[in-house]
Parts: C-alpha cells; structure tokens; sequence
C-alpha cells in the first residue's frame, strides 16, 4: 500500500534507539539536551524545548504568552485542527483570515484585514499564527510588518516546512516569528515518532515552557521560594506531562543529520508531479514565490473535478483499488462542527480555502518512494481523472 506520508527509517536510526534501550537513561537524560542542541544549531534558534508533540508545543506556546480571554488570535483555515485547537486551549478566541490562491498561506492582505476590523470594534488581537503550509513558507516578510504595526505577537507552526527555505535562508522561521514550533511525527520530514519542540530567542519565554512541560515544578535554586535540600522543588503554576523521552530524542537528532537529503528526495518527487499533471488543463500543481525553496510535506494537487468525469470520493476509492492511498489536507477549520457552534462560522466565510478544499489531493510524496511506483501513480491518476 502506497500512502500520502510514511517515515524513513534505516539501520542507523534503531541503532542509537537500542543504544539508548540499553543505558542508563531512557527519560530527562542526555539524549534530550543533545537533540534541544542539535534543533538549535540547525533552525538558528536560542533555545528548544523538546516536548511531546506539536500540539503540547502549541499548547504551551498559547500558555506561556498568555493568551486569555477577550484576545483574539487569527490563523488559517487551511491547517490540522491542534493550531486553531491552541487557540481554545488558553481560553482566546480563534478567528481565521483566507489563504493566498498562489502559495494556500495566510494571505497577509487579509490579515491586515481582519485585524484592523477587530480594532475598529474595540477587539484586542493579540497574536497571528501562520503556518508554513504543504513545506510552503508564508509572506513572513509581510506578515512580520504586520505584528510590528499592531503590537501583535507571531508563531510560526513550521511543521510542514523543515528544511525549506526563505530568501535562501533555512533559518529563516526564527527571523520573523517570536515562537516557531514543530512536530515531528511520522509522516513529517524527520521524525521522534510521536514528538515536538517550541524554538525561541527569547529566554523568559523557553524558561516558562521548561516549567510548563513538566508538571509547572522546578528545582532550580534561583526559582525557589526555599529550599529544604537536594531532592526539593516547587510548584510554581499548573503544568503538564509534555516531556519526551531519551530515546525519542535520539532517534530525532539522527533524523536531523538526513534532513536536507530527505528534502532533496521529496524536491525531486515534486518535480516528476509538476511535469506529469501541469500539462492537464484542469489540474494546478502547487507553486511557490520565486523567494521560497519548498520542503514539500504534502504535495497538494488541485483538480476541477466539475472538468472531469469522476467525482473525489469515487476517484479516491479507485485509487485504493490499486493501494495507493491519497489524502485531503485539510478540511477547513471554520466548517468543523465545533467552531461553527461555538464561534458563528459558516461555509462561505473564507471561498479561497473552500474551493481549494474542495479541489485538493494530497499525493504520496516521502523519500522511500520508488521512481517506478511515483510513474505508476501518476500514470493511474491521470487515466482516471482523464477518461
């Protein structure tokens, strides 16, 4: 069975696992500090806090810049549920701007939309989170300006796009957002299997999400109200369980070290897609601004189904009929039951994320792909979608 992601493991990978099987730390140990310091030298960032997953980073991001109440925070309808879920976490309330139809990010126009009619209404917006769709940057140039003019803080959810760059820089994410976090589960470029990280300059910020991460307690001498002895430690807020485990992290760090051939791989993968469907004149391949290098994460084929003659869900059942497993990425946030109860969002809200939705196929894209089953698949999607 062909599937949309799958991770990449070899001998390497469960060679540092059993290693660490084998010694005496398998939690809070070395391998933690070793994978925080390996994700700060790669992304360029003052800090990492390695943490369960990327929701948990999410979570503890809306947390330690203390969302609350009466703010608004304003993300993407076109993202998995634990970014806008993030928002609810804290007690704000979550409010989408429309993506670009070129890039499907944040279109940054109408953010500043958006934020400037919640200003006009006497609304406090606190924060943007964009997200690095598909391995596709956002306009963070643009979106930085943006957080600047209004005193807004930015996140950056770059769990798309490890690897990719922005003006050729692979840095870029800690440039222009104050927080960026990342998951790394197995479908993503590299992975812990289940896993994640906030990436800061600021050191307030990564010291609240250390807390956080673990039960809101510390030992740290300085943080102390007293001090009974070597085993004491206090709880200084409610926290959480969020930390990862040694040999998740040392897995990870043996990812990081195969990231830009796996970047590589999927980059080739995409362009094999772009030549076999950009002649077909009712399918749009994904595309990018001149100043990004995409990291593709997903490949997000467009296709006006109304021009063909198979409907989605039957192509989608086709398709499995030959174990090729295609993906939607995603449903937008706005149409899920729960905001439409609770927040008043309706279809017909954000049209460019609905129609792209409405369009969109997720197609198998990862480095263990053969070039004999990415012709096979292509091959049998476009006699499907052309006859």
């Amino acid at each position: 069975m062909i599937s949309y992601g799958k991770q990449s493991i070899d001998q390497s990978d469960i060679e540092v696992v059993v290693n660490v099987l084998t010694s005496n730390w398998l939690t809070q140990g070395p391998a933690v500090e070793t994978f925080e310091f390996d994700l700060k030298n790669y992304f360029g960032a003052n800090h990492a806090c390695a943490v369960t997953n990327g929701t948990a980073a999410l979570h503890l991001t809306g947390l330690t810049l203390e969302w609350q109440p009466g703010d608004i925070v304003i993300t993407t309808p076109i993202t998995f549920l634990a970014t806008a879920n993030c928002i609810v976490y804290s007690g704000a309330t979550p409010d989408f701007a429309d993506i670009h139809p070129l890039t499907y990010t944040l279109d940054p126009n109408l953010v500043e939309e958006k934020v400037r009619d919640h200003q006009s209404k006497g609304k406090k917006v606190k924060a943007i989170i964009g997200v690095d769709y598909a391995g596709n940057p956002c306009d963070w140039k643009a979106l930085r300006e943006i957080a600047d003019r209004y005193e807004l803080q930015l996140v950056n959810d770059n769990c798309h796009a490890m690897g990719a760059s922005y003006f050729g820089d692979k840095q870029y994410a800690m440039k222009y957002a104050d927080v960026v976090i990342q998951s790394y589960h197995p479908v993503k470029h590299i992975t812990t299997g289940e896993g994640g990280v906030v990436l800061t300059h600021n050191p307030k910020i990564d010291e609240k999400v250390r807390i956080l991460r673990s039960h809101g307690m510390t030992n740290e001498p300085n943080q102390l109200e007293k001090n009974d002895g070597p085993w004491y430690y206090e709880m200084c807020e409610v926290g959480y369980n969020y930390r990862i485990t040694d040999f998740q992290c040392a897995l990870g760090s043996n990812q990081l070290k195969k990231l830009d051939r796996f970047v590589k791989r999927r980059r080739e993968i995409a362009s094999f897609y772009d030549k076999a469907f950009s002649p077909v004149d009712f399918t749009k391949i994904p595309e990018s601004k001149s100043s990004v290098d995409h990291a593709y994460h997903l490949y997000p084929l467009q296709i006006d189904f109304a021009k063909t003659n198979v409907f989605k869900l039957e192509l989608f059942k086709q398709m499995k009929e030959f174990d090729i497993n295609l993906q939607v990425h995603y449903i937008p946030v706005h149409l899920q039951p729960f905001y439409q109860r609770n927040y008043g969002f309706k279809s017909g809200d954000f049209p460019v994320s609905e129609k792209f939705y409405n369009q969109e196929l997720s197609l198998p894209i990862y480095p263990d792909l053969s070039n004999d089953q990415i012709s096979m698949l292509a091959n049998r999607l476009l006699e499907k979608i052309s006859t």
